[in-house]
This record gives structure tokens, sequence and C-alpha cells, in this order.
């Protein structure tokens, strides 16, 4: 008897158990540690499911930001074959890491 939500947070959807840790797209301008999400596409609990229309009406998740955090570099790299040109370039996703404290699905 799993409880899950999906939900969607900074342009992504996630799939969220309670105490479990995720990492999104950096969320700025963050004042406080606790965040309130309310984006709930989807939920479980017990049998039952319940789906958005997009969203589920009255549910939400609740959670605290853990830390920001760095992505794996990534290298795009352009090879051009016989024009001596190449590019390199490296990025690192700037991401934030949140646990989820609660699920209330209305």
């Amino acid at each position: 008897k799993k409880m899950y939500a999906i939900i969607e947070l900074q342009g992504t959807q996630v799939k969220v158990e309670k105490d479990s840790k995720i990492l999104v797209n950096k969320i700025k301008d963050q004042k406080d540690k606790n965040i309130k999400i309310e984006k709930v596409l989807f939920g479980k609990k017990g049998s039952s499911y319940l789906v958005g229309e997009p969203y589920v009406e009255g549910a939400y998740v609740e959670g605290e930001i853990l830390a920001d955090k760095k992505g794996k570099k990534v290298i795009a790299y352009k090879y051009r074959d016989r024009k001596s040109s190449q590019s390199k370039k490296g990025h690192r996703q700037q991401l934030t890491e949140i646990k989820i404290n609660k699920i209330h699905l209305a």
C-alpha cells in the first residue's frame, strides 16, 4: 500500500513519495527552506487513484530544500571534417535538491 504523487515542478514532471529526495532545476528566489507544491497531476493512495485535469484539486506536496547542487558535466563537442574548425563547450546544470516530507491528497 504505497502512496505517491506525480507533481509538476520547474517545468518537469516528477514522481514523489514520502521521504524521497528529488533533484529539479534550480529554484530561484526561494526565501524559505520549506516549499509547498500545489501542481499535483496524479495521486495514488491505497487502492484509489486521483487524476487531475490538469491538477488534482486541493492536493499538495510539502517538502524542504536541502541544497543547491550542480549536475554532471555535459560536453557539447562540434567537429567539422576537413575544415579545421571545432568547438568544445562544457555545461553543468544548476539543480536544487528537495526532500519530500508530506503528500496530502484531498
